[in-house]
């Protein structure tokens, strides 16, 4: 029951808003697209739910072409980060609207919404009226309405981004339950990497209306094929610089030096980009081997257990996120502590660097 997607673009007028795209998304699993605001998501998720037209490609679903199929006959559900609920219906009323428009019987209607209301919390709810309800409890009953219809696909697209932080976490670790073994294709959108790495399964990273890299979540945030996606999954943004191999050496510039290691033993003399994602770019030394930089503090955050510190180093601007509370200075030089082990090497076309 795999939804595929087959070189799939989609343009309004002169403009490309996906670039040709394949995809294999698997039920049983989340599948997760992750993009900054405007990269695409949206655009890639109203494709597959047919709320748009193709410029070109196809879209498989069972085995069947269903490029030119209407929304209203493809067994799918959307929840939006909006609570899109009738307001002039009753809770169970609007679990239960796209299976009354199905002609499903009463019976199996009443089954059906009693079974989603009880794995979402609902059932005290259910004879009031959306405006009753909190706003963790008006999303409960949209992703209600999308379990209840059994869909083929069920497409979320930021389900979460207008809850409090706790209605966010406590829904976001429901989630995989609430359609595993439902044998749905689920996809969800998020801009927020760390949410892509909580909710597991498979994540495409999105990048400009492309998808830059797509597989087990956990592995393409270890190992990014190229800086595009490096860049994706890093909030706050990857450190990034120029730096040149020569022999047993590396240098980023008048900045810092430090030898080959195992990554970059056999690459050849040359330019190529690092990157480092913040964490591993720390105010304090955490191993020996850590490369020294300093920069000259420009603005610095303290936020719940964690400091951060964007500091300038020649014409580079590059942050610190360390656990802890740390005092930086604004204006002041600071060293800051590079890991090396963690750095990813790319070639100045962007490409991991002996790939």
């Amino acid at each position: 029951m795999a939804l595929e997607l087959r070189k799939v673009t989609k343009k309004v007028g002169i403009h490309t808003y996906i670039k040709p795209t394949s995809l294999v998304l698997e039920p049983g699993q989340f599948n997760v697209l992750l993009g900054k605001t405007g990269s695409g998501k949206t655009s890639l998720i109203k494709l597959m739910a047919g709320l748009d037209p193709l410029a070109s490609g196809q879209i498989i679903m069972n085995g069947k072409d269903i490029s030119s199929v209407s929304t209203q006959k493809r067994n799918i559900s959307l929840v939006h980060q909006f609570f899109v609920n009738y307001p002039h219906m009753t809770v169970f009323d609007n679990i239960a609207s796209p299976l009354r428009v199905a002609g499903m019987a009463r019976s199996e209607i009443e089954g059906r919404v009693e079974e989603a209301a009880d794995i979402l919390q609902l059932r005290p709810f259910l004879n009031r009226r959306p405006h009753q309800l909190s706003g963790g409890q008006q999303q409960r009953c949209a992703l209600a309405r999308a379990i209840a219809k059994n869909s083929d696909a069920v497409f979320l697209d930021e389900p979460l981004a207008n809850l409090d932080y706790k209605l966010r976490e406590e829904l976001r670790e429901q989630l995989p339950e609430l359609f595993a073994g439902r044998g749905a294709v689920v996809v969800y959108a998020t801009s927020e990497p760390e949410e892509a790495l909580l909710l597991g399964g498979k994540t495409g990273l999105i990048d400009d209306g492309r998808v830059t890299q797509f597989g087990p979540t956990s592995e393409i945030y270890r190992t990014p094929s190229n800086l595009a996606s490096a860049r994706v999954f890093s909030n706050p943004p990857i450190n990034c610089a120029q730096i040149k191999k020569k022999g047993d050496l590396i240098n980023m510039g008048e900045v810092a030096k430090w030898p080959v290691n195992e990554q970059t033993k056999d690459l050849a003399d040359g330019d190529y980009l690092i990157a480092i994602r913040p964490y591993y770019v720390r105010p304090e030394m955490s191993d020996q081997r850590n490369v020294v930089l300093k920069g000259l503090v420009k603005v610095t955050e303290l936020s719940g257990s964690e400091s951060s510190a964007h500091f300038e180093m020649e014409d580079e601007t590059w942050v610190s996120l360390a656990h802890g509370v740390h005092n930086f200075e604004i204006g002041t030089e600071h060293k800051f502590y590079m890991d090396i082990s963690k750095c990813f090497y790319f070639d100045l076309d962007g490409q991991i660097a002996g790939g």
